[in-house]
């Protein structure tokens, strides 16, 4: 029975651990991709900072990557760069990509 209780504890360990994973590569994705946006968008070091960390807040309003896509969306359009919702995926995609190889070089 401890067997099978250790295999279950081990299983759970592993769980959380590729949930707190995930979640890290999901917030730096979305603050490379905050950061593309902003060099878009012409902001100062300082807007920089603070767009790129409400990038990441937008990503918690619900699940998935809608919730991100639409700020971006929003904010490109607003400030009249010429980017359209399939460019804003592309680039999320490519951002993931480049986020998880950071994260497994630091690891």
């Amino acid at each position: 029975m401890t067997d099978f209780k250790d295999r279950e504890r081990a299983e759970e360990a592993k769980f959380a651990m590729d949930e707190e994973t995930a979640f890290k590569v999901a917030a730096r994705r979305n603050r490379l991709l905050g950061e593309w946006a902003a060099g878009l968008m012409n902001l100062t070091e300082e807007e920089t900072d603070a767009y790129k960390k409400a990038v990441v807040q937008a990503d918690f309003e619900e699940a998935g990557d809608e919730d991100v896509i639409r700020k971006l969306l929003g904010d490109l359009t607003a400030a009249e760069c010429d980017v359209s919702e399939d460019d804003i995926r592309a680039k999320l995609e490519e951002k993931a990509i480049e986020a998880k190889r950071q994260f497994m070089s630091e690891s």
